[in-house]
């Protein structure tokens, strides 16, 4: 029996990591010659993205691009990803599923740029 209480505060460590995993969404941008990942934070709206990158001599680089105008956070939400089906489309919809508001994301320069929300 005292092991089980010197076990106890883990055990709500190991549930609480998987609430955790739950806070961004990632998602390819649909351009097939494309190699970019989006993220959003679901309750923030805040977005970034990533691609990977060539570099002589090493195995490359990762090459991100932090939230820019109309990207970083927004209201308190349940924000997400979406993708068209548009094969040359390099952006993704950020979409909060409350409001059902939409801003197309994308990046330009070397920043993660959205459009204001709109319904």
């Amino acid at each position: 029996m005292p092991a089980a209480r010197l076990l106890a505060p883990f055990a709500l460590l190991l549930v609480a990591v998987p609430a955790a995993a739950e806070e961004f969404a990632f998602l390819a941008a649909p351009h097939h010659d494309l190699n970019r990942v989006f993220r959003v934070n679901r309750e923030t709206g805040e977005v970034g993205a990533c691609q990977y990158a060539v570099k002589d001599g090493s195995v490359g680089v990762t090459l991100c691009f932090p939230a820019g105008e109309g990207a970083g956070a927004q209201e308190a939400g349940a924000y997400d990803l979406v993708a068209t089906n548009h094969a040359k489309e390099a952006g993704v919809y950020r979409v909060d599923r409350r409001s059902g508001a939409m801003s197309v994301c994308y990046v330009l320069g070397e920043q993660t740029v959205c459009t204001p929300p709109a319904r």
